[in-house]
């Protein structure tokens, strides 16, 4: 199959989007997402793969600084969650203003390693986004949540399970820990207001 590269664009050939049956609205919807929080790096690049799904297709990205990103997008161009699945260290910083810690957004499932109850992970939020971790508890159990943002201020609020606030918007320098009245998946949303990216660390436990 001739090379997908791309100087200045990101586009995929018809026989890809054809052999895959995703289509060409499900992965435009990806490359718009990666040019809104791909910095320049993810102005150009390479669509290395797609896997078509009846929920949320998948697809697989490239940027220009060799970043590869994986792309779960719904069938009519809405993206579900684009993250970095394989970042490339350029010399030039493969997100812009991360240092490194890759851009976050959409919904990502917290996943405890086994024989623990928490998990820590870090991520870059661009300007006005937001990113969503979802995790499943029990009705009783205790939620600990520890934003902690470097380069700039950051809110958080929480759902419960049936859309509800168990928490309002708050800064991220204040840490939760409370007992939940619901069972199902909580929503921790970390949001970016400001006008510059802002790397944080993030860290959910429950008991």
């Amino acid at each position: 199959m001739r090379s997908k590269i791309l100087a200045m664009c990101l586009c995929v050939s018809p026989a890809l989007v054809h052999a895959a049956e995703v289509g060409q609205e499900a992965i435009d919807g990806c490359i718009d997402q990666l040019r809104s929080v791909g910095g320049p790096d993810g102005q150009g690049g390479t669509v290395l793969s797609t896997e078509f799904s009846e929920a949320n297709s998948l697809v697989m990205l490239k940027d220009r600084g060799e970043t590869v990103w994986r792309c779960l997008v719904s069938n009519d161009g809405q993206v579900a969650e684009l993250s970095v699945a394989q970042a490339a260290d350029d010399g030039q910083g493969a997100i812009a203003g991360s240092g490194g810690v890759p851009v976050v957004s959409g919904t990502q499932r917290v996943q405890f390693a086994t024989g623990t109850s928490g998990a820590a992970l870090s991520g870059t939020l661009n300007p006005n986004a937001s990113v969503s971790y979802v995790l499943g508890a029990a009705n009783g159990q205790f939620l600990r949540v520890d934003v902690g943002s470097h380069g700039g201020a950051l809110d958080y609020k929480i759902f419960n399970p049936d859309g509800s606030l168990l928490l309002d918007l708050i800064s991220s320098d204040t840490p939760y820990y409370g007992q939940l009245w619901q069972s199902g998946d909580h929503i921790v949303e970390v949001g970016n207001a400001g006008a510059q990216p802002v790397t944080f660390d993030i860290g959910i436990g429950i008991e």
